[in-house]
Order: C-alpha cells, then structure tokens, then sequence
C-alpha cells in the first residue's frame, strides 16, 4: 500500500479523527496485533469469539501508529497511555476496513479479473496468474484471502507496481459476494462452476447462480462494454443465466459453442495433452503437469483471460506447462512405490467425482487404485443424499477399494452399495484406525487418492502415509 496520510484515511472511511496528527502517514494495515508490519493501522475486528479493541493497546506496543476504534472510553484510555497514536473513531471496523479498501483499489490504475465459483477457484485463479505472466507483472490473492475480512487486506496489500492483478472472490453467505466485488473495481471476472458448497445458506443451485453473478458488482468503473464475463460453458446454469447480468461474456469448455475450447484431451508422459481452438479455429497444443481433466478447463479459462489481456498465447502455454499445482490440492507424491494423491485442501461432490475421474484415468499404476473420502461439510439438509450420490458415482468408477472416514461419509457408503460397487469398502470414524489400516494394506504399485472438507483434517493421514 502507497502511503496514506490519516486525514484521507479519515476521510475515506467517514471517520472522526480523535487523537493524533492528520498528517501522519501510514504504509500497511493489520487486522493482528501480534503481527505489525511498519508504519501499520491497526483495525480491530469484532467476531463472535473476540473484540479485536482488547488489543489495541497491544498492537501499538508492537509498533501500530494509528487505529481504528468504535469504543469511546477504549480510545481515550489508549490516547492517555500513548498520546502520539492516532485514532480514527468508526461507527464499524469492518465497514470502515472495507471503505477504506475501496478507496485505495480505485486509486490504482492497473486492471483486475476476478475468479468465483463453487469449486477450484484457487487452482483456476493460480493458473490464470501463471497465463498472464507470460506477459505481464501480476499481483495475486495470496492463500484463501477472498471473503469480506481476507478481500479487503488483499486489496490493500496492492500496488501500481504491479501490471495487473488476479483475485479470488468467495461467499459463504448471502449478499457477500457482491458486497465484496463492489470494492474491487474489476475489469474481467471469471465464473468456474455452480455446485453445492454453502447449500445450507441458499437451497438451490439456481439461488447460488444468481449469487456468482453478483461478481460483476466489480464492474463498476468505465464502459461496461468494456468488461467481460467468462464463464464455463459445461456448466448448465452458467450457460442459462449467462445474460442475467447484461454483460458481454465468453464461454470457454468442451462444447461447439465455447469460444474457448478444448479437443483430443489425451494423457502423454503423465500429463495432461489437449489442442485448443479458439472461435472453431486450431491455436496451439498444450500441456499440463497437473492432474485431472478438469483442469483443461481451468487452463482453458486462463488461457482466454491471457488472450483477452493481449498476452501471447504460445508464451502463456509454456508457463502453464510448467505450472504444477500446490498443497493440498491433487499433489502428487511417491513413496516407497506408492503413489499419495493428496487432494484433502476442501470437498463438494462436483470436486470429489473430479477427484474419482483422476483416479480412475491413471493409466500406469501397475497395482489397486484406492479412494480415501471423508465428509464433505456445510451442504445443509440435502447432505445425506448428496454423499449417497457420490457413492452411487464411485461405483461406477474402476477402482479397487473405497476407504470412507466420518459419520456422513456413511451416507457415500450406502450410496456405492445400492448401485452395486464390487471393489472393497470399509467405513471408519477415526482418522489413526484409518491411517493404521492404509498402512496395513499399501504396497508397491498401488495409488491412493485422499478428499475431504478440510475440517476432517484428512489432510493429516496424507503426511502420515509418507512416513509408512
């Protein structure tokens, strides 16, 4: 972040400058005390577990130089203690962390594409950020930094030395998404999926649609027929509301309709090979060290962003080809003959049947291909019949075993049963009898392919097979 004097600070966030000099400059925020970067603003947040005004006094120990505040007596008390502080009165932190990120995004003048979707935006966002820098210097959400705390710190973490940036935009509930595309002044936003994730919040996916949408709130500055959509034409309800926002839009997929799009998706040398054609013309030949189809679609969107930005497309190809993909989602490790497929970051029943796909598609495991799922979480009250659908797709998969883990994960269980799986299935409701039980059974030759929410901390079973 440029530095900002606590007069505009003020200003921006329609605050009262309590205490301390207007003209002091700050150059970071942190929403930790423990954490205080130089020349900081402090921002205490209030969550339903803690007041973040409790440690205002501890933020400006270690090193805060202003601070936001809703508490009056909180504030006088801290100007008596360290008078040099400045202290900028809210009516909300969070409203005022928000405007204030608003105000310095709009300051910049580099463009932005923002990536939605109920599954893989992270893995589509990185691959669009590997695209575009074939070409350009680009700025990206950093770890999960995409609801209405982490998007607004991401935003002020951004600078005009960078050419363009790339951000993940989530929503857990209701209304967030287009709250928080409103502060980020978009030029682009990609849409990779609708699914399941959050059912609990809306009750149908048709109300989730409608709610990815609101991504174009960025679209905010400048002709809107300046801005684009893209979005994923193997989605159905994508490609049905895909004029709802009156947008330009471009789709991108498998289909005949996709401007951007994918033929003769095949795998060479173990990775991923496929030719794409841009509006039905031959472009070029790509290949993916990542694993799993559903990344052609992934690198499809970026490959459409990039040629949208004026990035050459046979550069963004190289880069992508060298991409492989990060922790937690379907990393790849080999371990005393074993292949650990570690896939455990989060689930929803579109990304798990992915998962199913990629081990079902290896073609060179010479023993028992082995799915480990856990509960998928926060689907609400259609959970039973959405594991059940998993099982009822993992039996029609040819894979050798089904290792299930938690109490939902019963409902996969009975799912693959009624369809009539014929590999083995064990259900388990403790992660160390799993991981003991893998351990039992793995041999050289074999491929295990781990995916659950990341509350069931599968995750901790995949570390765990590489100490076998």
């Amino acid at each position: 972040m440029k530095k900002i004097s606590i007069k505009e600070i003020a200003e921006a966030v329609s605050g009262r400058l309590l205490y301390g000099d207007p003209a002091l400059e700050v150059s970071s925020i942190t929403t930790d005390s423990r954490e205080v970067p130089e020349q900081a603003l402090f921002i205490p947040i209030k969550g339903e577990n803690a007041n973040g005004h409790r440690f205002l006094e501890g933020a400006v120990k270690n090193g805060a130089l202003a601070v936001f505040s809703e508490e009056d007596a909180l504030s006088e008390k801290l100007h008596e203690s360290y008078p040099e502080t400045a202290v900028i009165a809210v009516k909300d932190t969070t409203a005022a962390l928000q405007d204030l990120a608003r105000h310095v995004r709009f300051k910049m003048r580099m463009p932005a594409v923002g990536v939605t979707g109920s599954v893989g935006k992270t893995t589509t966002r990185e691959m669009i950020s590997t695209a575009l820098s074939a070409g350009l210097k680009v700025f990206r959400t950093e770890k999960n930094f995409n609801n209405w705390l982490g998007l607004p710190t991401t935003l002020l973490s951004m600078s005009d030395d960078d050419d363009i940036a790339v951000l993940e935009l989530g929503m857990n509930v209701p209304g967030e998404l287009g709250l928080i595309s409103s502060l980020t002044n978009l030029d682009a936003a990609v849409i990779t999926n609708i699914g399941q994730a959050h059912m609990e919040f809306y009750g149908s996916k048709e109300k989730i649609c409608r709610e990815k949408m609101t991504v174009t709130r960025g679209f905010v500055r400048g002709d809107g027929k300046q801005k684009r959509l893209f979005l994923n034409a193997q989605d159905p309800l994508l490609v049905k509301f895909r004029d709802l926002t009156g947008f330009p839009y471009t789709l991108y997929g498998y289909k005949k309709n996709a401007e951007y799009r994918a033929e003769n998706v095949r795998h060479e040398n173990g990775k991923t090979v496929f030719d794409l054609y841009i509006r039905n013309r031959y472009r070029l030949t790509a290949s993916l060290s990542v694993l799993g189809d559903f990344n052609v679609l992934n690198a499809l969107a970026a490959f459409a962003v990039a040629d949208y930005f004026h990035v050459d497309l046979d550069a963004a190809a190289v880069k992508l080809s060298e991409y492989t993909g990060f922790k937690g989602r379907l990393q790849q490790f080999f371990h005393k003959g074993i292949r650990i497929i570690n896939d455990t970051y989060n689930a929803s029943p579109v990304s798990m049947k992915g998962g199913l796909d990629v081990l079902e598609s290896l073609e060179d495991v010479r023993g028992r291909k082995i799915a480990v799922l856990g509960d998928m979480l926060e689907l609400g009250p259609k959970s039973p019949a959405f594991h059940e659908e998993v099982g009822t797709y993992a039996a029609s998969k040819k894979i050798d075993a089904l290792y299930l883990l938690g109490e939902r994960a019963v409902n996969i269980k009975a799912g693959a049963e009624a369809a009539g799986a014929v590999c083995e299935i064990r259900h388990f409701t403790d992660r160390e009898e799993l991981l003991t039980a893998l351990k039992e059974t793995l041999s050289d030759g074999d491929a295990v392919y781990l995916k659950a929410s990341n509350g069931m901390k599968l995750s901790e079973t995949a570390e765990g097979l590489l100490n076998l």
